[in-house]
């Protein structure tokens, strides 16, 4: 499997955290790891973690468009993809709770997801999703990659709080 950083969940939506956990209970989501963690959580577990992540570190204000212009080819992409369409202003603003926001998301992390809807069949790998599986199977990797660095590098809501009890 490729090593990648976890992604940032503190001001992430609560339903989209729920969302995220049910689908790796359901094994929607192949992660053997997050499975496990999910498996051992009651609705209300996952419903209290999500409103957590989402409060966790206060809130932070967005501007609607990003600070930063993709490249033509990139902007293509991004047109081809209407993923502004569900992730709203900036990937910033999801028109559904259940969506996750995604500027400022880890780059790598982004990548890897957006190629794991375009992988079937394998046993601790890969996202089920319909939509965003017909999405991702349009873009080559190459380009898949290309949009995870141009929204990894935009400001978001979403950062890593340290905790305290790990210093």
């Amino acid at each position: 499997p490729e090593v990648h950083k976890v992604p940032m969940i503190s001001g992430q939506g609560a339903k989209y955290i729920v969302a995220a956990l049910n689908a790796y209970k359901a094994g929607e989501r192949k992660h053997p790891t997050m499975r496990g963690i999910a498996d051992s959580l009651s609705d209300q577990d996952m419903a209290d973690i999500a409103v957590y992540y989402e409060t966790h570190g206060g809130a932070k204000a967005v501007a609607a468009k990003p600070a930063r212009q993709p490249s033509a080819q990139v902007d293509a992409l991004l047109k081809k993809g209407a993923c502004v369409s569900c992730h709203g202003d900036n990937f910033s603003k999801p028109i559904d709770p259940a969506y996750p926001k995604i500027a400022g998301q880890h780059a790598d992390y982004m990548f890897v997801a957006l190629k794991a809807y375009k992988t079937e069949g394998a046993g601790t790998i890969g996202r089920s999703n319909g939509v965003m599986a017909g999405i991702a199977k349009q873009f080559t990797n190459a380009e898949l990659k290309a949009m995870a660095d141009y929204i990894g590098s935009l400001e978001g809501e979403l950062k890593t709080v340290p905790d305290s009890r790990f210093h």
